[in-house]
């Protein structure tokens, strides 16, 4: 009578632990304790589902140490700071790029209106001598507006004050009508591109003198005959 009841309190218990029914298929739901009273993973006073186990079989990793999360930061930083640097890399890249290229148009603009130089200075003589007429003064006009229009700029004017970085000077006289170096008649026009020169103006430059003033005749042929000598009008004399 004692080695039975030996026998039934040593009786072994087997649990069902599957998660599926094997009679009707169905998902049984989890059990909040387990063998012995432990509370089940993910059950009322549990570790949470899969703690302290790894998908196959091994003890979990704990937390991350304060190690790691330093050399985290530090890579971090490190990738942070050179997607900047190629960031700032390419901007400075496309910056040159546009640089370049607004460099070279206007080069290419530049030769080009540096050639029609010459027709403008034929349609200048032209208009002096009142041949820019009909339907020549509208081509001229018309020509005209389309260069200023690609920037093209004309300077140097009577009575500007002279600039050697800028004026080319072919004939220098005195003045008491003058208080500084000034253009009294321009040979030649100027023209820039922007603030590029592409030709700088023929002038005759007077400067300030004490001494009486020569007569407007004897101005008005010296700049006539400036102007002869530089257009090829051998028309035009002093009086």
């Amino acid at each position: 009578m004692t080695e039975r009841s030996g026998e039934e309190q040593q009786r072994v218990v087997v649990n069902d632990r599957r998660r599926i029914d094997p009679d009707t298929g169905a998902v049984r739901a989890r059990s909040t304790a387990g063998a012995g009273g432990t509370p089940a993973p993910g059950g009322p006073g549990g570790p949470p589902p899969g703690a302290g186990v790894a998908e196959d079989g091994a003890p979990a990793a704990g937390a991350a140490s304060a190690e790691e999360v330093d050399v985290a930061k530090r890579e971090l930083a490190e990738r942070t700071a050179d997607l900047q640097r190629v960031t700032a890399e390419y901007a400075n890249y496309r910056k040159r790029v546009d640089r370049d290229r607004a460099a070279m148009v206007e080069t290419a603009t530049g030769a080009v209106l540096a050639s029609l130089l010459p027709v403008l200075d034929d349609v200048d003589r032209a208009r002096q001598h009142g041949d820019l007429t009909g339907a020549f003064k509208a081509v001229a006009d018309q020509l005209e507006a389309t260069l200023e229009k690609l920037g093209l700029q004309p300077y140097g004017e009577q009575g500007e004050r002279f600039d050697p970085t800028l004026h080319e000077a072919v004939a220098h006289q005195t003045s008491p009508d003058v208080t500084e170096p000034t253009c009294v008649a321009v040979l030649r026009r100027g023209y820039r591109l922007g603030d590029r020169l592409l030709r700088v103006p023929l002038v005759a430059v007077a400067e300030p003198s004490g001494e009486a003033a020569p007569s407007t005749g004897a101005l008005d042929a010296a700049s006539a005959a400036g102007r002869a000598e530089w257009f090829g009008d051998d028309d035009t004399k002093p009086e």
